[in-house]
């Protein structure tokens, strides 16, 4: 097989000699590299890349591709060095010359709770920036890139979708790119020996009067091991130090334990259905992963990555294959399956950032205008304490049960979804073509612990886009609440209990006496208590009327009846680089008390492998004005999940009044502007050359003003090459 030779206006290796000059020795350098790495798993045949031969290729533009990796220092590109060593050799072997440069990729896990997370969204637009200036300033003409976890993934679509359509403009060939995602990493275990001691804790708590905390430590228990998990334990441990349960310590010994059976050596990308694996979905989705590769288990072989690597014969000089193109074409379908497999909350921005990147005036309304056009089912039976997660699912296709993104492509034809059949993929091919070949495609095939199902959950799935009386949008991951637990939050007056920044909350949410502390205070005063508990169990307020104000409190905490919104503001993008609220909901979840009546509203940011009642994306941000800096502790939202709104209201003789002017009173605009100068100096920890300053809020994707500006083309299904 050879690749055509690129056609396009300018070849700057024939027309300025000092690229020929300096680049040969990178290529011979990296495919003499790749031989060595490879050893007795090298399949190339005799060397032939002399200096000379690939300064021929570069003379007469042969395709010229980038491969893309990431840094060593994230668990998802320990192995890159294998997987860039069998790209290099086939790229070679098909008449390419291939190039080889990384990318920073942040590891959010590593990041949670520290300064490092105020950076982790701006990298993606950095990675963006990075992409462009190296394939620019070397003229590649394409990329394989090894897709790794975080922002990583979706800064690279930005960065590529950028400069297809940029090169296009310039009347230059298509920028084509293929993706190969690290393979998933399998969740850990906890040693025999840690089992019995945390048994032992739990007992030891039982039997001091401390259910709560037993039980908590007993349901983190029943989760695989993986790195969520561990912030899970850490909020039990912490709760349990306090009430003198274990020790320091005991607490410490216990935490690194489980630490080091936390991942595998091989590295690979979290098994939790987080930001990592949904991008996977999500890339699949938009047709930019070839699906020898798309869910392994273990770094891909020979054999796949030629398979991946001998497909671009097809999409080299074709514009409708260049990656604004397969983007903006397979957009309805990536939006539809990340909502079908219950995406991370972070991917609704991201998916955004990509079309806008692409060059189309896109917004997180367009994606809610795709989901209303028809309900998506959910179809991903994902579960971390079952036995199916993403491991599962990747196990399932390599053993030939299924086909990933295919089967869930497939499912939601079944399901009467309105799937773009004719959009292309890197394949060559439309999904039409990829679908006609049905072996192992349908979800019945997997007969054990199925992943991807053919009959839904239940009919609806997915990130809801929110609205109310003091904000613009908000988004909340639907398919993270079991029906249930929905249930649990639609239709009710919640109280606010507001926080300055993340740390606060944190700190708040571990002190065991939290609630104890609110009832002592009165933060809620009797008559509102009283007409919250008539609103959210009018079954169950005649009892609950004669009590105490203590008793009642007891009372609507112990049966889940109230509930509290935890305001987290002066998180946007802004403000603080919109870091992810991944700890503090964890530390409701890992709490069940907190976690029965406790939802997080912030303008943060969301991982996918939050559970619960989580609201962020909150526009606009505090720090510009957002309502959200306004709340107080005390003020009463209604929450209408399922009617996609939160307002803020009174309520004042049963009746609910719509408090539509807060930002007009002057004792909240006092406040207001006092927090605006707390924000302000907080804002500082950020460091000055990675602060948000000058991009798009987060109902536009949070990209840079100049790059939204330039975005002009109306997104229609039916697309446009150019």
């Amino acid at each position: 097989m050879a690749f055509p030779l690129v056609k396009s206006r300018i070849n700057p290796y024939s027309e300025n000699v000092q690229g020929k000059a300096n680049e040969p020795i990178t290529v011979a350098g990296l495919l003499d590299n790749a031989k060595k790495i490879l050893g007795p798993f090298y399949e190339g045949g005799n060397p032939d890349w002399t200096l000379e031969e690939v300064i021929n290729r570069l003379e007469n533009n042969a395709p010229r591709i980038a491969i893309i990796g990431g840094s060593a220092d994230h668990p998802a590109h320990i192995m890159d060095y294998m997987t860039s060593s069998r790209a290099a050799i086939r790229i070679w072997q098909n008449g390419g010359v291939p190039f080889y440069f990384s990318t920073p990729v942040m590891c959010d896990g590593t990041a949670q709770s520290n300064q490092g997370m105020s950076y982790s969204l701006q990298s993606r637009n950095a990675v963006a920036q990075m992409i462009v200036n190296q394939l620019e300033a070397h003229s590649y003409h394409g990329a394989f890139v090894i897709q790794g976890c975080d922002k990583q993934p979706l800064g690279v679509v930005s960065g590529l979708a950028h400069l297809d359509t940029l090169r296009k403009s310039r009347g230059d060939a298509p920028f084509f790119a293929t993706f190969a995602p690290a393979h998933v990493l399998v969740g850990g275990t906890i040693p025999e020996d840690v089992i019995e001691k945390l048994n032992s804790v739990y007992d030891k708590a039982v039997a001091m009067g401390h259910e709560d905390i037993g039980n908590d430590l007993k349901d983190t228990m029943s989760y695989i091991l993986q790195c969520a998990a561990n912030t899970s334990f850490q909020g039990v441990f912490e709760r349990a130090v306090e009430k003198n349960i274990i020790t320091k310590e005991e607490h410490k010994y216990l935490e690194m334990r489980l630490a080091a059976a936390t991942c595998d050596s091989q590295g690979g990308v979290c098994t939790f259905n987080g930001t990592g694996n949904s991008s996977r979905h999500l890339v699949a989705g938009l047709g930019l992963v070839h699906p020898a590769v798309e869910l392994l288990t273990s770094p891909p072989n020979q054999q796949q990555i030629n398979a991946v690597i001998d497909a671009f014969e097809h999409m080299i000089n074709k514009p409708e294959f260049g990656v604004a193109s397969l983007v903006s074409q397979n957009i309805r379908n990536g939006i539809r399956i990340h909502s079908a497999s219950g995406g991370s909350t972070n991917l609704m921005m991201h998916m955004v950032s990509a079309m806008i990147y692409a060059g189309y005036d896109f917004s997180l309304f367009d994606i809610e205008s795709i989901l209303k056009e028809q309900p998506i089912p959910d179809l991903f039976n994902y579960s971390l304490t079952e036995g199916r997660d993403i491991f599962a699912l990747a196990m399932q296709c390599c053993s030939g049960e299924s086909r990933g993104m295919e089967s869930l492509f497939h499912e939601l034809l079944n399901n009467g979804i309105n799937m773009d059949v004719d959009a292309l993929t890197v394949t060559g091919s439309s999904w039409k073509e990829r679908l006609v070949y049905t072996d192992n495609l349908p979800a019945t095939n997997v007969k054990d612990n199925p992943v991807i199902l053919s009959t839904p959950r239940r009919p609806f799935s997915g990130v809801d886009v929110l609205r109310g009386n003091f904000f613009e949008s908000a988004v909340v991951k639907i398919s993270g609440m079991p029906t249930p637990q929905l249930n649990q939050f639609d239709n009710k007056l919640s109280v606010v209990v507001y926080f300055d920044n993340e740390d606060e909350a944190n700190n708040k949410l571990l002190d065991v006496t939290l609630l104890n502390q609110y009832k002592e205070a009165k933060v809620i005063n009797e008559n509102t208590l009283q007409k919250i508990a008539k609103y959210n169990a009018p079954e169950k307020y005649e009892e609950l009327q004669k009590l105490s104000y203590d008793e009642l409190f007891d009372q609507v905490i112990n049966l889940g009846i109230l509930k509290i919104a935890v305001i987290i503001a002066g998180q946007g993008p802004v403000a603080f680089g919109m870091p992810e609220m991944f700890t503090p909901m964890q530390h409701i979840n890992a709490n069940r008390k907190l976690k029965r009546i406790c939802t997080i509203i912030s303008d943060g940011r969301y991982s996918g492998v939050t559970y619960g009642a989580a609201i962020g994306h909150m526009t606009p941000e505090a720090l510009e004005g957002g309502g959200i800096g306004y709340l107080k502790t005390g003020d009463i939202l209604h929450l209408r999940l399922r009617e996609q709104r939160i307002d803020l209201v009174n309520v004042e003789n049963d009746e609910i009044y719509y408090d539509n002017y807060i930002k007009e009173r002057p004792d909240r605009i006092k406040l207001f502007n006092e927090r605006k100068e707390k924000m302000k100096t907080r804002q500082k920890l950020v460091a000055a050359a990675n602060r948000m300053v000058g991009h798009t809020d987060a109902s536009r994707g949070v990209v840079p003003i100049q790059v939204y500006e330039d975005a002009t083309r109306k997104f229609q299904k039916e697309y446009s090459l150019y």
